[in-house]
């Protein structure tokens, strides 16, 4: 990376390929037109969306239709449950969702439960994944919405989500997937899988922020989010971002295009750094499960130490890194995911997330386990807990 900084925080954001900025920059200048005008310049602008959304439906098997652009994935998280709560309301006001879901998605659901909503949140396992015997068995009559994310942006365990579409499917409740993290990282089939909402984020995978997607399946009776103009077939107004649904497009294609050889390179690097750390580094847990988890994931709990100094150390060394979720970074309270797959507070709070891209090499790998080596045994030196650990076994 440039500056020497070594950028291991994918799963927060991802920088803007150069051949996605590069379709995005006539839509800046020369080719800036609304899309809802009647002249040919307009409908040009108009074309190149229509195109766009075609790339996108074909990259999770579905029919241009059923893509609707939103700001983010955020913003389709919201607008899945809240539109689904507000439209299926009268057969039921029962969700279920996990406890280890997006806070786009908690937070929601937390809003609905003012609004009168029943949420039951599910435990999940050790490894972070859901049990679908326990799913099943929390459907009710009055249940409207599954909602269980397609990967864990913190742990990168990757849900049984066609077992999950299924089951909704067979007990005719909506089903709902974050995919943020999934999407042109792992196969995704909307049909196959049975699911009815999706969500996607544009900056993710290489795009630019600001523009991502909600899938909608055809029939499924979700009502407008944002009220105005007609856009996007009369369920979302405003002006349509033309730039940055090209970019997303164009992102979402290079991404499938390069999608096996990247996805093996991180896979490689990441199980070098699992097993550097595991074979070197002592008292350190690695969060997720070992197989069932996204290409370019590493998330270890480092036991007798305090995670942000870790974080500052790493960022003194030229490494960029994460402890959980981007949208908690200024929380001082432990993961909530962490906490849910049964790790203690003070563990918990020792935690580090590395989340490989398209630019990580074995030789920052490398370079990121032989510094993580000195930071880890320095802090514990500073660490009256490691202490008396220490005295304790000797």
């Amino acid at each position: 990376m440039e500056d020497n900084v070594i950028y291991m925080d994918n799963a927060a954001t991802t920088p803007l390929r150069k051949q996605v900025l590069e379709a995005m920059l006539p839509y800046f200048t020369e080719k800036f037109a609304n899309p809802s005008g009647i002249y040919r310049k307009a409908a040009e602008c108009r074309q190149d969306v229509a195109r766009a959304r075609e790339l996108l439906a074909d990259s999770i098997h579905t029919a241009a239709e059923n893509i609707y652009f939103t700001a983010g994935g955020s913003e389709s998280d919201n607008w899945a449950i809240k539109a689904a709560a507000e439209a299926y309301g009268s057969q039921g006001r029962h969700i279920i969702t996990t406890k280890i879901e997006h806070h786009a998605v908690l937070h929601t659901c937390g809003y609905l439960e003012k609004q009168g909503f029943e949420v039951t949140y599910l435990d999940v396992d050790e490894n972070g994944l859901v049990d679908v015997g326990q799913l099943e068995a929390a459907i009710r009559p009055d249940t409207i919405l599954i909602s269980v994310m397609f990967a864990n942006n913190e742990i990168g365990t990757i849900e049984p989500v066609e077992k999950i579409g299924q089951i909704a499917r067979k007990h005719g409740v909506l089903f709902h997937t974050d995919a943020v993290q999934a999407y042109t990282q792992v196969p995704i089939d909307v049909e196959e899988m049975n699911i009815d909402m999706m969500s996607v984020s544009g900056h993710k995978i290489y795009g630019p922020k600001g523009i991502g997607f909600l899938y909608i399946r055809k029939g499924v009776k979700i009502r407008s989010f944002l009220h105005g103009g007609a856009q996007e077939r009369h369920r979302r107004a405003g002006t349509e971002n033309v730039a940055g649904i090209i970019g997303l497009a164009r992102a979402a294609q290079l991404a499938l295009l390069d999608r096996e050889e990247r996805t093996a390179r991180e896979c490689k690097i990441r199980d070098h750094i699992i097993e550097r750390i595991e074979r070197e580094i002592p008292f350190a847990i690695l969060n997720g499960d070992r197989t069932k988890r996204l290409p370019g994931n590493v998330n270890f709990s480092f036991q007798y130490i305090e995670g942000e100094s870790m974080l500052i150390l790493l960022d003194g060394r030229g490494i960029c890194a994460s402890s959980g979720s981007a949208c908690t970074s200024g929380s001082l309270d432990p993961s909530h995911v962490l906490l849910a797959i049964g790790l203690a507070h003070e563990t918990a709070h020792g935690s580090l997330r590395i989340t490989l891209g398209m630019h990580n090499t074995m030789e920052e790998a490398d370079y990121l386990v032989d510094n993580l080596k000195e930071i880890v045994a320095r802090l514990r030196d500073m660490s009256p807990l490691y202490a008396d650990m220490v005295k304790k076994v000797s």
